[in-house]
């Protein structure tokens, strides 16, 4: 069954019988107008997403739109708290402050993989960056088994993935 334009769903035998019936919608597209190829990562911050936001932008640069509670008529938090926040360029990733009761951030038994995204000099640069303030769970270096890669919890509580072939 195919819902929408390009966007294959596979159903479970069971679900043949169900009463609901599925309707054709568009594909999901970002505020680019561009087709989504990927996840993208939302975070719940506590009330640190401007900053946190903005730290993501310093490290791997493009354009972070932030938008306030008050500029979405949010009456749940400060006005001047982040209702939503997209950070768009090599690296994509989109957060906002936890509104009251709200859980936020807590990875667990998940990285973000960064590896082969960009040239090694890069990646080196982004590991350090992210490591400011952070923690380097496992240096970025050369492994045994051919590659480099790394490990680095930064100051938000991000666990971030770094690494690339060589001669890649």
């Amino acid at each position: 069954m195919r819902i929408g334009a390009d966007v294959p769903v596979s159903l479970p035998d069971d679900s043949q019988e169900s009463d609901h019936e599925l309707l054709p919608h568009p594909p999901i597209r970002r505020m680019s107008g561009m087709p989504m190829t990927a996840p993208q990562i939302y975070v719940s911050f506590p009330g640190t997403a401007r900053e946190a936001l903005s730290f993501y932008g310093h490290v791997f640069g493009g354009e972070l739109a932030l938008h306030t509670y008050e500029d979405f008529g949010r009456s749940d938090g400060p006005g001047n708290a982040i209702a939503h926040g997209v950070l768009s360029g090599v690296v994509a990733l989109a957060g906002s402050d936890a509104g009251a009761g709200g859980k936020t951030v807590r990875f667990e038994g998940m990285m973000l993989s960064l590896l082969g995204t960009a040239e090694p000099a890069v990646l080196h640069e982004w590991f350090d960056k992210l490591a400011d303030g952070g923690s380097v769970i496992d240096p970025l270096t050369p492994k045994p088994w051919g590659a480099s890669d790394g490990q680095v919890v930064d100051r938000y509580g991000l666990h971030w993935l770094v690494g690339y072939e060589p001669g890649l």
